[in-house]
């Protein structure tokens, strides 16, 4: 088993994800947090202390090069044709890892334990952050063109962030 896999034949998101954006356009390390925050970010979450030693280690086996050099040694990578055969490979053969952890589900299946006037805080603040989810991916869908490859992630996230605003809401109603 590699380093890049989760168990024989799993290979891990993040350095696809990566290769992905890459494929789209070359790109910085800076820039590829900006695109994981403004594409990605409902479906993977990736740190400044992942992105750069990924953006490494993609370049020492070949699916990345260093296409330039900018101020405070900032380096644009872009995806070479192993790393396109790579993601391409990944895509139609591996299949995806469909679980994932996320807190915010724990707590709703635990949040029933606690007494109704203790959960109503709870669900209120879980409400409050999944709206001001649903506001910024409107706002994503309102200038990310239709045509754009990040579009599809835009309106994913919308519908699921919808779906999650409006199922807090139905837990409100039944602690009141």
């Amino acid at each position: 088993m590699s380093s890049t896999t989760g168990s024989v034949g799993r290979a891990m998101s993040l350095r696809h994800s990566v290769l992905g954006l890459l494929a789209l356009q070359p790109a910085t390390g800076y820039e590829l947090l900006q695109k994981f925050d403004n594409s990605l970010s409902h479906a993977w979450h990736a740190s400044h202390s992942q992105i750069y030693p990924e953006l490494a280690k993609l370049a020492d086996e070949g699916l990345a090069e260093i296409v330039g050099e900018g101020p405070r040694r900032s380096k644009t990578y872009a995806i070479t044709d192993a790393g396109r055969e790579e993601l391409r490979r990944w895509l139609s053969e591996v299949e995806p890892v469909r679980t994932s952890r996320n807190e915010t589900a724990v707590r709703a299946f635990l949040v029933p334990l606690l007494p109704p006037e203790q959960q109503r805080p709870i669900w209120e603040r879980e409400l409050a952050y999944a709206e001001q989810n649903v506001r910024q991916l409107e706002g994503y869908a309102e200038v990310v063109p239709t045509s754009s490859p990040f579009r599809t992630n835009v309106d994913l996230g919308l519908r699921m962030a919808a779906l999650i605003r409006d199922w807090i809401r139905e837990r409100l109603d039944e602690v009141s």
